[in-house]
């Protein structure tokens, strides 16, 4: 059964991904998370799907506010990478050291390539995730940015 497991996880892991930058505020409590499955999921209204791992401290606050920005990263993901992969607890500053800016959906990375104001129109619990849909609101492309997004794949599509 170990065969046919590892082949699923190879065959998963050929799916491309990118990463974003996910961040919420609720109140005066805020935080960012590194998100790696996020997919348009719709054109009218425009939306999108994003997974994250079960027991985030993140997810409190996404349920609270019913609202989140995801900011998309470029090719060059190392500082990225860095900063929000271990995560945050929502005590933390999770911006310290960087260049953010309030909106009405959460806070925006100015550095980041891109960022997408969203809704939150439904969850499902999959798996090991929570299964996010949110309405695309606002948004908007650092100017000059025609920097390619990260874009990765795995080795297995059944671990980080």
């Amino acid at each position: 059964m170990n065969a046919v497991r590892d082949d699923i996880g190879a065959a998963i892991g050929r799916i491309p991904s990118g990463c974003s930058i996910l961040t919420v505020q609720h109140g005066d409590r805020s935080t960012g998370l590194l998100v790696s499955w996020v997919q348009q999921a719709a054109f009218d209204p425009p939306s999108i799907s994003v997974c994250v791992k079960s027991g985030r401290p993140a997810i409190e606050l996404i349920e609270a506010a019913r609202c989140f920005v995801l900011n998309v990263i470029g090719a060059e993901s190392t500082p990225w990478f860095k900063h929000f992969g271990k995560g945050f607890a929502l005590n933390e500053d999770a911006f310290a050291g960087l260049s953010v800016e309030p909106s009405e959906f959460g806070p925006v990375l100015t550095d980041c390539i891109a960022h997408l104001g969203c809704s939150l129109q439904g969850r499902i619990e999959v798996g090991d995730h929570v299964l996010y849909a949110a309405a695309v609101q606002a948004g908007g492309v650092r100017t000059g940015a025609d920097i390619a997004p990260y874009v990765h794949i795995r080795k297995t599509g059944l671990s980080y």
